[in-house]
């Protein structure tokens, strides 16, 4: 379970950072691309993301040891991913192509959550 929070935070986060991964040289429009062909499962990343760190957060709360980044985190790409459909309205509705604005912010969210599931994969569970 732990291993798949920490998978939706690294492939979620990529999803959200692609605004700023694209800037890159030499590979930025290849990573458009793969973003491209991925974006169409992003809610199920989001929900995945959504349901194991709603878990965990409970788990933590309820039993200890204390609440975890790695939970948090794993929400907020959940609800990133999702605001399209949670709200009903796109979260980027009338924005340029570039980062700037709620993109600029949810892109550098993004990046943060690609660490913080890379830390989750080599912290031990125990």
């Amino acid at each position: 379970m732990a291993l798949l929070l920490d998978l939706a935070n690294i492939v979620g986060g990529f999803l959200l950072a692609v605004a700023l991964l694209r800037l890159l040289p030499r590979v930025g429009d290849d990573l458009r691309g793969l973003a491209a062909r991925v974006a169409p499962f992003a809610w199920v990343v989001g929900l995945v993301a959504l349901v194991t760190g709603g878990y965990y957060l409970i788990v933590h709360l309820v039993s200890g040891p204390r609440l975890f980044h790695f939970e948090v985190v794993g929400i907020g790409v959940g609800l990133a991913l999702l605001w399209d459909r949670l709200t009903g309205r796109p979260a980027r509705a009338g924005q340029s192509d570039g980062a700037t604005g709620i993109r600029l912010l949810l892109a550098v969210f993004g990046v943060i959550a690609i660490v913080v599931g890379v830390q989750g994969l080599f912290t031990p569970d125990g």
